[in-house]
């Protein structure tokens, strides 16, 4: 049995996280409309275990791309899971949320961590590597790339995210090895930000035995 059941796609009425609309400007003298999204800022956190040298990624299904894997003639109403396997929309990302609390970005990041990868870390240890529009084309939101090093005895919990929000992640480790054939390799289901994390890493924090 898959492990996604039940899917059905329909139009959005309502959300918490996503507000549609357009804007209406003149550039050069030229009238325009652009659809746009208002969404949540967030941040990312690359996370390596200096113990045995992996560094510690999340692995979890994104319904937008299991979605955007389906052609539009089949993609309203109930998918059919037998023809578009929901394995298409599990994707490597590194552990990450949205800003949504009255805290800092790195006490938002520190939450993170524990809640997705189960180690506990100082916001001190926390290095902000850089600040960046994650959407240029559909929302601007700004997302943080954050940059922690942690040994085993810091992990306190098996991470996996927060059930009580239906989060179901799983905690993937790297090699350096892997990292760089992750890299090498002609497709990725992960987001841009994740690549470029990686290759900083790789850049900056090498060379590694």
């Amino acid at each position: 049995m898959s492990f996604v059941q039940d899917v059905h796609v329909q139009d959005l009425t309502k959300s918490n996280f996503v507000k549609p609309m357009e804007m209406h400007y003149t550039l050069h003298g030229v009238r325009k409309k652009w659809d746009l999204l208002k969404i949540h800022d967030s941040v990312a956190i690359l996370i390596y275990n200096i113990t045995r040298k992996v560094v510690v990624l999340v692995k979890q299904f994104r319904p937008a791309v299991f979605y955007g894997a389906i052609p539009a003639c089949d993609s309203k109403g109930n998918i059919d899971i037998s023809k578009y396997d929901p394995k298409t929309g599990l994707t490597l990302e590194l552990c990450a949320g949205i800003v949504d609390k009255n805290k800092s970005l790195e006490e938002i990041a520190q939450d993170e961590v524990l809640e997705e990868c189960g180690y506990r870390v100082p916001v001190t240890n926390l290095q902000r590597v850089i600040q960046y529009r994650s959407s240029v084309g559909i929302s601007g939101d700004k997302q943080t790339v954050f940059y922690v090093e942690v040994t085993d005895d810091m992990r306190v919990s098996q991470g996996g995210g927060n059930i009580e929000e239906g989060e179901f992640i799983e905690v993937v480790e790297m090699t350096i090895p892997d990292v760089k054939k992750l890299l090498d390799g002609p497709e990725v289901l992960s987001p841009g930000g994740f690549l470029f994390a990686l290759t900083w890493f790789l850049h900056n924090k090498g060379p590694f035995e």
